[in-house]
């Protein structure tokens, strides 16, 4: 008997540390803040990608942070545009300048962006079977939106990687199926 109780606090013990550790990821990024949506006039939010625009009243949470980084950190990918003209606003953030489409570039949450240190930094994503490095150029602000410097769209989720048309094809995702895909990455 004593034995059996053994090994049932054993295993009682090793299921609570697995489970802990789990959960860990999700649980060391908790909103910052919240602040209520207002309307885009007319014409100023652009729903190229299938961008959402803000609502009127909506409550929107911020972060600040974003998981824990290791060898292979759980995100959601996303698809933006960073052409002049597109969904992504303005210019990106690393180099005030404006990117292809057809160019491997990515913005990452406000708290993997670090203040600006990966900067023209590559990452490699994995999803969909294969893997790719792309460039980071932009933040996906987790902690601001619906205003004029976001396009009138929400803020970032805390764990959003934001890629070009030219990361979803190179991950060989289905144009049909392009917008949001759960992924790892890591620093390249």
């Amino acid at each position: 008997m004593k034995s059996f109780c053994s090994k049932a606090s054993f295993l009682f013990v090793a299921f609570v540390v697995v489970t802990n550790c789990m959960f860990s990821e999700a649980q060391n990024c908790r909103p910052t803040g919240r602040f209520i949506g207002k309307e885009a006039p007319p014409g100023q939010c652009n729903q190229e990608n299938d961008s959402n625009c803000c609502v009127q009243g909506k409550v929107y949470t911020t972060y600040e942070c974003s998981p824990l980084l290791s060898a292979q950190t759980r995100a959601y990918l996303t698809l933006n545009s960073f052409q002049k003209g597109g969904d992504g606003g303005g210019p990106s953030e690393c180099d005030n300048q404006y990117h292809s489409d057809d160019t491997l570039v990515v913005a990452l949450s406000t708290g993997w962006f670090n203040n600006k240190s990966r900067c023209l930094k590559k990452i490699t994503i994995s999803g969909n079977g294969r893997s790719v490095v792309a460039m980071v150029v932009d933040e996906c602000d987790s902690t601001m939106g619906c205003d004029e410097d976001h396009d009138y769209q929400p803020p970032c989720r805390y764990n959003i990687v934001d890629a070009s048309k030219a990361v979803w094809e190179a991950l060989g995702v289905p144009q049909d199926q392009w917008g949001g895909m759960e992924i790892t990455w890591s620093d390249a």
